[in-house]
Order: structure tokens, then sequence, then C-alpha cells
């Protein structure tokens, strides 16, 4: 379908003296623009029910050599000022998206209707699905690519993965929770996850433990623990995450959001002017 678009990307990025080209940069320009419309993806799930993801390298290409071709310039909001090259995203109420003051989404990520947008970060590239909450201060980092009906929590730091081109970036799947101050890298979390802190990976719900290495498996109950670990001057406990269980109805009424706080005019993805 963006055959020729790809092909226009793939060429650029291995001559960036073609950057130079007005048709090049309009070629990236609209790549930029299918992101920020939800119509392209940087990654894309290939089975859901397996937590299999594609990246679209030539996507992530194209954000990248957006940098390039814009100027620098001085954005103003008041009396506020700021120096840089994006765009922000703008007509929160036309996209259907709750945007609380000091809340700021780089143009060229996707915010889907009925989510909400407390005052954090979205960086280009990224995906937020319908119905999510980015809670306060939590920042989502480039190309990461967020399911629906997750809670980023207070402070949630979701890293940006924007090179190597061919490095998965993060992704939390539909209906994660994860818990305030944590931070995730390099992983996917599967549906359905509660998480409140993330380094090495251990399933202890069984009789053997069972270690992951970049993946939550779906409806995991993690939080943080330690594990012994023996070095050369003796054994010392090293920090993990520790699966303890999977998630019940129990779990789902301590982690939930009151839907008052989601309902602003928004159902099924359709928004309602009248009722925001």
């Amino acid at each position: 379908m963006h055959n020729e678009l790809k092909t226009i990307i793939e060429q650029a990025w291995e001559n960036r003296a073609l950057l130079q080209d007005p048709a090049v940069q309009q070629a990236v320009r609209q790549v930029v623009e299918l992101v920020d419309k939800g119509e392209l993806r940087t990654a894309e799930p290939v089975d859901p029910a397996k937590s299999e993801w594609k990246v679209n390298e030539w996507v992530k290409k194209a954000v990248i050599l957006y940098f390039p071709i814009q100027k620098m310039r001085i954005l103003r909001a008041g009396e506020l000022e700021w120096y840089d090259k994006m765009d922000i995203k703008h007509d929160y109420d036309r996209l259907g998206v709750r945007a609380v003051p000091h809340a700021v989404a780089r143009y060229g990520a996707y915010i889907a209707p009925g989510a909400i947008l407390m005052p954090s970060y979205v960086n280009i590239g990224a995906y937020v699905g319908e119905g999510t909450m980015v809670d306060t201060w939590a920042t989502v980092g480039s190309c990461a690519q967020i399911g629906s009906h997750v809670h980023l929590s207070g402070g949630v730091g979701i890293g940006g993965v924007l090179e190597p081109v061919q490095a998965a970036p993060v992704i939390i799947e539909d209906n994660c929770f994860v818990g305030s101050r944590a931070i995730v890298v390099e992983a996917v979390l599967g549906s359905n996850t509660v998480i409140t802190g993330s380094t090495h990976i251990i399933d202890v719900t069984g009789a053997e433990p069972v270690e992951y290495r970049g993946y939550v498996p779906p409806r995991s109950v993690v939080i943080p623990g330690s594990y012994a670990k023996k070095f050369p001057a003796g054994e010392y406990s090293v920090a993990c995450a520790l699966i303890i269980g999977r998630r019940k109805e129990s779990t789902d009424k301590k982690t939930s959001l009151n839907d008052a706080l989601r309902d602003f005019g928004v159902k099924e993805g359709v928004f309602l002017p009248d009722q925001a």
C-alpha cells in the first residue's frame, strides 16, 4: 500500500544527500503525518494472542529522517517559550482526546480517541490506544506502543527506541497497569499485565523459577524483588522483577480507574462534541 513511500525512504536512508530533494522531504513528511494519524505505525501486532509484533523499520527511518529536514524555530504559548524543530499536537477536541494543561504530545505521535493525557509527555512515533490514561509526569518515549485501556501511573517512564531501527520499541499491550514510578525499557508487556517495577524478570508462581528477558507474559502481576547472585567479592542481592501471580478480579478492583475519571464524551472511539 505504501511501497512507493517505503522505496523513497529506504533510498534516502542510504544516501542522505537525497534529503535536499523537495520530493523526498515531502515523502518523509507524508510518512510522519500517517504516523500522526495512526494510519502507519513504527511497530504493529502480528499475532496478538502470542504477543508477536513486527517492527516497521522503514517507518522508524522516516521518523529519524524527519529531524534533519526540520528547521529550528521559536514556539510560544503565552509567556512560555521553546526553541525546537518539532511541532506539538493540536486540536485535541477534534481528536476526542482529553489533554489536561501541561500535557504535551509531539506531532507524529498518535493519540486515540478517549485517551487522557494528564500533565505528561508523549514523543514522536509513539502510539497511545483508546481509553488509555497517561498520568501525571509519565513519559512515553519515541515509537513506544501503548495499547487500549492502559493506565500509566504517575511518573512512569516508557523508554523510547528510535535507534537501532531494527530494535523493537517498548510495547505495552491492552489493559495493562503500570504502577507509579516504574520504568519500562526494551520490553513487551503482554495484555492485562500489572507491573510496579521492572528489571530482571523472574516468574516464581510455579515449583521452579522461570526467567524472562524483555518480555512479561499476559495477565502477570509483577512486583519489585531481588535474587542472590555470586560475584568475585561474594554473594549479593540484585534487583529484579518478580511475577507473583496472574491478574484476577480482585487485582482489577485495586488497579482500575474510576469510570468517572475517564468519561468525557468519547464512546467506542466516537467523539461527541456536545458532551465535552
